[in-house]
């Protein structure tokens, strides 16, 4: 393939703000970057797509200083730079806002601006609050510069991350999966707010995987494919379908199965389920319904409306209020209770539990651990004697890097090292690949690109089709309507009620998420 091969006008003119050229990174055996050439414009909003490992955040992390080119040059508005640091970047108004937020949680968002600048004069935070007052009514944010990260939601935290390098004068912003943890609502705002910045004259570029919002807030968009460039097209003159093919290479098709439910049977019932955490916020309030083998049952809300708390009760990894009741029957008929049980001892009654949890190094697998290590998490108490066999984990990384297209060196890489996306595709293959008869997933597919994402529901169907029970927690109501069976809708904690996936409407999903009401009974009822 040629690069350059779909190179359309743009929507702007004159020389580029920024001239990447012929960028090239290794990381060891790894071709992260290939001969990359790339132009990013004033006053334009690009969007840069690819899969998993096809290079987008690495070439990014060289323009905001965090990696340096192994061959290749930059240029800001004509000019050849050298950006060895982010403080280099930072003087050439340059700015990166992370996927993973860069935060101190007991300061301030005033404070957090500041931190590490070398003012030459007295800290003024005075001084920094009314700056920061007249950010956001420049470009319509939302934010209180006294208030402490702590007690932010992530849209907040995402917001003052933007500020943070606007305050230090970047012209040229890139976000890294902006929208991955927002609702729709927070993400429309945050595109307003992009909207302006580029009326403003900022160059910005988003690193994204959702099709739709690409189409949505871009003029162009540019696509790498297993570190290459492969062109850059006007976003007015593609549509989604042509994008796919061009990060694929070859034609993907996007509609998402949903086969009809067979043999239902009665696997998780949960009963007056309330959570209290360790500061006496109410964050479960007897949520009660059953989820059934051979069905997908989605789970929408807000972000922070219970969905963590509900899949970690379930999966042993957090205590229940009293006359909270979750009731398990395997295949056979047998009935377990839950509530109050470790993950080893649910282990020990037979329960073959799948979790994919929120926080993929933080709680699904160890970071530092290699690949093969990371499947041995859930086989280790299987052996006897007090040696561990690592043939079958070994095995397993294998098969998962291969059936996964996991972008790394070998099995022996460290999950850190790996990209986000590439981290999620070993945690979810690894739950895959236990059997289960219940499986959780909290936001399978974030961070991961359209191709992964669909091979992710197609084995979501997979255990359907078996007789699992799975329960999808999802941000996006597109895929929760096209792929669940039945959706479930949280409001502050509480059961807003359960539709049909079948026919209910992404308005009616979106109105139950901030309104608890009479919009959804139970739909099996």
């Amino acid at each position: 393939m040629q690069r350059n091969e779909v190179v359309t006008d743009r929507p702007v003119s004159g020389a580029p703000a920024v001239r990447m050229e012929h960028i090239t990174k290794t990381f060891g055996s790894v071709i992260a970057n290939d001969d990359v050439t790339l132009d990013i414009y004033r006053g334009e909003i690009l969007s840069l797509l690819g899969e998993n490992g096809s290079g987008k955040t690495t070439l990014m992390n060289m323009l905001s200083g965090i990696y340096f080119p192994d061959a290749g040059s930059v240029s800001v508005d004509g000019r050849p730079v050298s950006i060895k640091s982010p403080k280099d970047a930072f003087d050439l108004h340059i700015g990166m806002i992370h996927q993973h937020f860069k935060l101190v949680d007991i300061l301030t968002a005033a404070e957090n601006i500041v931190l590490g600048l070398n003012e030459s004069y007295m800290l003024n935070l005075k001084r920094v609050h009314s700056e920061v007052v007249n950010i956001c009514k420049k470009y319509g944010f939302e934010l209180d510069p006294d208030k402490k990260v702590y007690d932010m939601s992530v849209s907040e935290k995402q917001t003052l991350e933007i500020i943070k390098v606007l305050y230090r004068g970047a012209d040229i912003l890139i976000l890294d999966e902006p929208t991955a943890v927002l609702t729709p609502q927070e993400t429309e705002k945050l595109f307003g707010v992009m909207r302006n910045m580029k009326a403003d004259g900022k160059s910005i570029v988003i690193i994204t995987h959702k099709l739709h919002e690409v189409m949505s807030i871009s003029d162009r968009v540019a696509v790498l494919r297993k570190g290459r460039y492969v062109g850059d097209i006007a976003t007015s003159q593609t549509d989604p379908q042509q994008l796919t093919d061009m990060m694929v290479g070859h034609a993907v098709k996007l509609n998402i199965e949903r086969p009809e439910p067979k043999d239902l049977r009665e696997c998780l019932k949960v009963e007056n389920l309330s959570v209290v955490d360790i500061d006496g916020i109410r964050k479960l309030d007897k949520v009660s319904f059953t989820a059934y083998g051979g069905e997908i049952l989605g789970v929408a809300g807000v972000a922070g409306s219970g969905q963590k708390e509900l899949l970690e009760v379930i999966a042993g990894l957090q205590p229940a209020q009293r006359g909270s009741r979750v009731i398990y029957t395997d295949r056979n008929g047998k009935v377990s209770s839950l509530i109050g049980k470790s993950p080893l001892e649910i282990k020990k009654l037979g329960v073959h539990l799948a979790f994919v949890p929120e926080d993929r190094l933080g709680m699904g697998l160890v970071g530092n651990l290699d690949i093969a290590d990371n499947m041995l998490i859930r086989t280790y108490t299987e052996g006897s004697g007090m040696f561990v066999n690592m043939k079958r984990p070994r095995k397993l990384a294998q098969d998962i890097v291969k059936e996964f297209e996991v972008v790394t060196p070998g099995i022996t890489t460290p999950v850190r090292k790996l990209s986000g996306g590439n981290v999620q595709k070993v945690l979810v293959g690894r739950e895959i690949s236990g059997d289960p008869s219940l499986m959780m997933s909290a936001y399978a597919v974030r961070g991961l690109d359209i191709n992964t994402s669909y091979t992710i529901y197609r084995l979501m169907n997979e255990q359907k089709a078996r007789g699992t029970a799975v329960i999808y927690v999802g941000e996006d109501l597109d895929v929760l309507l096209e792929l669940c069976d039945r959706i479930m809708v949280l409001c502050g904690g509480r059961l807003s009620g359960i539709v049909d996936g079948r026919t209910a409407t992404k308005e009616q999903v979106g109105l139950m998420m901030t309104h608890i009401g009479e919009t959804g009974k139970e739909a099996d009822e």
